[in-house]
C-alpha cells in the first residue's frame, strides 16, 4: 500500500471538518457528517464508470418490460456491485448544477440519496445523514462539504486520475480505502475519547488477539474460514482478523477464503461497520443490527474463529424478557449441562446478574463452537472481559456455572491480564480469555495464566484513560509464552481441577454456655441504676423485704436523702413496687 499518498488523504479530509464545519458542529459531532460523507463518496466514485448502463437498465425495466417495481438483480449486475443507484444525480453533477439556493440542493441531495438501493439507504438511514443534510443545508455550508468531497485534488476513485496541477493522483483499491477509512475512524474515536471506548478496541490489543487466536493453528487451517463477532463495533476485529491472515508478509501469509460476520447494537457504529464491508466488497448483509443476546440472528451457525470485546458492567434487563420467562430459560445459548458430585447430568440456567451480561456474549460465542466432525480444528475464541468476568458470583451462581460449564469441557487455554489503562474510556483490569474445543495434547486438562500487566509503554499523550499500549514486542512476548506454555516467570499453569470448589452449607445445633453461681445470680438480684439503693435495703432486711416493702418506704427514703442519691419519679416508683421493684430483681 501507498501509505504516503493514503496519509495525504487523511490528512485532506481531516481538514474538511475545520475549514468548513467550525461552528455549525461542535468538535465531538465532525464524525457525523465526515464518515457517511466520505463513505457516500467512496460508493459515488465506484459507480460512476457504470452509471449510464444503471440508467439504460432503469429505462428497459420501465419502458420495455414495463415493470413498476425496478429487479434489483439487473441492476447489480448493471453497476458491477451489490449496490446502485437509480436517480439522475451524482455529487459531481449535485456540485456542478448547484445555484444559489440552499433549498434546491438539499432537495436535489435527497433525490440523490433515495436513488440508492435499501442497503445503501439503511446505513445513510443509521448515520441519520439525512438530518446531517438539512443542518448543512441551513447553515449554509452543504455545498461546501461537497465541493471538498469532489475536489479534483482528492482521488476516491480506484481508477488514476491526474489533478489540475498535472500531478498523478493513485487509485485507491478496497484495501487503501479500508486504510484510509480505519484510520479515519480511529482519529475521530481518539479525538472524542470519551466515547471511544464504546464501540473502539485499541489495534494493538486486536493483533494481540489475532496472534493468539490464529498462529496456533496456522498449519492447521480449514479450507474456508468463518469468521464471527457478536460485539463488532466498526468492524475493526473482523478486519483485522482479515488482515492478520491475508497478509502476504504475515505470520500466517494465507490465501484461503475468509468471510465475516458481526452485529452490532448501536446504529451509528453498525453504519460505519456495514459501510467499511461494502467498501472492501465483502457481503455486506453478513452484518446484522440489533442487540445479540435479544435475538441470535446466525441460529444454526457455527464459525471457526470468534473474537469479541463485549461491553462489561452493561445491564442486559432489557434482554433479559427474551431469554427468560420467570425462572424459565427460553434461549438455548443460555442453557447448560453441569454433573452433580455423583456424576448425574442435569441442566442449569447460565445467566449472570442483570447489572451484567459480558458473560452473555461469551456462552453466544460458544454456542457457535464447530463440533469436531464439523472440523477437525473445532473453534477458537478470543474474548476480552473485566475482572467481574473472573470472580463474581458464588457456586451454583450464573456465573460460576458459565465458568464451570466452560472449564469441566476443557475449552479454557489460557487468561492474559492486560495493563491497566490500556483502553480508551476504563482504567480497570482487564482479561483475554482463549478457548478451544480443539485442544492441543499438552494443554489438555491445563489453564495457563499470563500477567502481562506490566509489559506496555506509555504515551507522550493520554488519549482519554488509555495512557499506555503495547509495543510489538510485548505482544511477541506474550505469544512465545503462550506458545511455549511456560510455566514460570509471569506465566503459570495449573490444572484444570485447581479451578474448582463445592460450596457446602454445614449446619450444627446452637449452643449456649449457661452457670448458675451465687456470684452470677446476685448480679441479677438488682435493675440496672438502682443497684445501690436495692442492695442496701436487701442488706438491711434480707428476704424480709418481699413481705413487708411498704413498712420500710420511710427508711428506704430518708436514705436516698441522706446519702444525697438523685432519683427520678418514675424510678421512685419501681423501686418501692414489690411487683416491678425489688421482687423483679431477684
Amino acid at each position: 500500500m501507498d501509505h504516503s499518498s493514503h496519509n495525504k488523504l487523511i490528512s485532506f479530509i481531516w481538514a474538511i471538518a475545520d475549514d468548513c464545519l467550525r461552528d455549525v458542529f461542535v468538535r465531538g459531532k465532525y464524525r457525523d457528517v465526515i464518515l457517511p460523507m466520505f463513505v457516500l463518496r467512496r460508493l459515488d466514485c465506484l459507480l460512476e464508470t457504470t452509471k449510464d448502463a444503471v440508467m439504460e437498465e432503469v429505462k428497459f425495466q420501465r419502458e420495455e418490460v414495463g415493470l413498476t417495481v425496478l429487479d434489483p438483480d439487473g441492476l447489480r449486475d448493471a453497476s458491477g456491485y451489490v449496490f446502485y443507484n437509480i436517480s439522475d444525480w451524482t455529487l459531481k453533477k449535485l456540485v456542478g448544477t448547484a445555484v444559489n439556493n440552499r433549498q434546491i440542493l438539499e432537495a436535489n441531495f435527497k433525490a440523490y440519496l433515495d436513488g440508492f438501493s435499501d442497503d445503501v439507504k439503511e446505513i445513510i438511514e443509521k448515520f441519520d445523514l439525512r438530518n446531517q443534510i438539512r443542518k448543512m443545508s441551513q447553515s449554509d455550508v452543504l455545498l461546501g462539504v461537497l465541493e471538498k468531497f469532489t475536489s479534483p485534488y482528492i482521488n476516491l476513485s480506484p481508477e488514476a486520475s491526474t489533478d489540475p496541477d498535472g500531478r498523478l493522483l493513485t487509485g485507491l483499491s478496497n484495501l487503501g480505502m479500508g486504510y484510509v477509512f480505519e484510520e479515519l475512524i480511529r482519529r475521530f474515536n481518539e479525538d472524542n475519547n470519551e466515547e471511544a471506548g464504546e464501540h473502539f478496541t485499541p489495534r494493538e490489543v486486536i493483533q494481540l488477539m489475532t496472534h493468539l487466536l490464529f498462529i496456533p493453528v496456522k498449519e492447521q487451517l480449514p479450507p474456508t474460514m468463518l469468521v464471527y463477532d457478536g460485539a463488532c463495533g466498526s468492524g475493526g476485529m473482523l478486519t483485522e482478523s482479515k488482515n492478520f491472515i491475508q497478509d502476504p508478509e504475515g505470520a500466517i501469509a494465507s490465501a484461503i477464503p475468509v468471510t465475516l460476520y458481526g452485529k452490532e447494537v448501536n446504529g451509528e457504529t453498525y453504519a460505519i461497520c456495514k459501510s467499511d464491508m461494502m467498501i472492501k466488497d465483502f457481503n455486506p448483509e453478513n452484518i446484522r443490527f440489533g442487540s445479540t443476546l435479544a435475538t441470535d440472528e446466525f441460529s444454526g451457525m457455527k464459525f471457526d474463529f470468534m473474537l469479541e470485546n463485549p461491553p462489561y458492567g452493561k445491564s442486559w434487563k432489557t434482554e433479559q424478557k427474551l431469554i427468560m420467562d420467570g425462572k424459565d430459560i427460553l434461549d438455548p445459548r443460555f442453557e447448560v449441562s453441569l454433573k452433580d458430585y455423583w456424576g448425574k447430568a442435569y441442566t442449569e440456567k447460565a445467566t449472570p446478574r442483570s447489572s451484567d451480561g459480558q458473560l452473555l456474549f461469551l456462552m453466544d460465542m460458544v454456542s457457535k463452537m464447530k463440533p469436531l466432525d464439523m472440523s477437525p480444528v473445532g473453534s477458537r475464541i478470543a474474548s476480552v472481559h473485566n475482572g467481574s468476568a473472573l470472580f463474581t458470583g458464588d457456586a451454583g451462581s450464573g456465573e460460576s456455572n458459565i465458568r464451570r460449564y466452560i472449564i469441566e469441557n476443557d475449552w479454557l487455554e489460557a487468561i492474559i491480564q492486560l495493563p491497566q489503562n490500556l483502553f480508551y474510556n476504563t482504567g480497570i483490569s482487564t482479561y483475554i480469555w482463549i478457548l478451544s474445543n480443539h485442544k492441543a495434547t499438552h494443554r489438555k486438562g491445563k489453564v495457563q495464566l499470563i500477567d502481562a500487566s506490566e509489559l506496555y509503554r506509555k504515551l507522550r499523550k493520554n488519549l482519554g484513560a488509555k495512557n499506555c499500549e503495547f509495543a510489538p514486542e510485548h505482544i511477541g512476548q506474550i505469544t512465545s509464552l503462550y506458545l511455549e506454555m511456560k510455566d514460570e516467570g509471569i506465566s503459570k499453569v495449573f490444572d484444570n481441577r485447581d479451578f474448582g470448589f463445592y460450596k457446602v452449607t454445614v449446619e450444627r445445633p446452637l449452643r449456649l454456655a449457661a452457670q448458675f453461681t451465687p456470684e452470677r445470680i446476685a448480679g441479677l438480684r438488682f435493675i440496672s441504676g438502682l443497684d445501690e439503693p436495692m442492695a442496701w435495703a436487701y442488706g438491711q432486711w434480707g428476704d424480709r423485704l418481699y413481705d413487708d416493702l411498704k413498712n420500710h418506704e420511710k427508711e428506704i427514703k430518708a436514705y436516698l436523702e441522706k446519702e444525697e442519691i438523685s432519683i427520678t419519679p418514675k424510678n421512685l416508683k419501681v423501686l418501692l413496687d414489690l411487683k416491678n421493684g425489688t421482687l423483679n430483681g431477684i
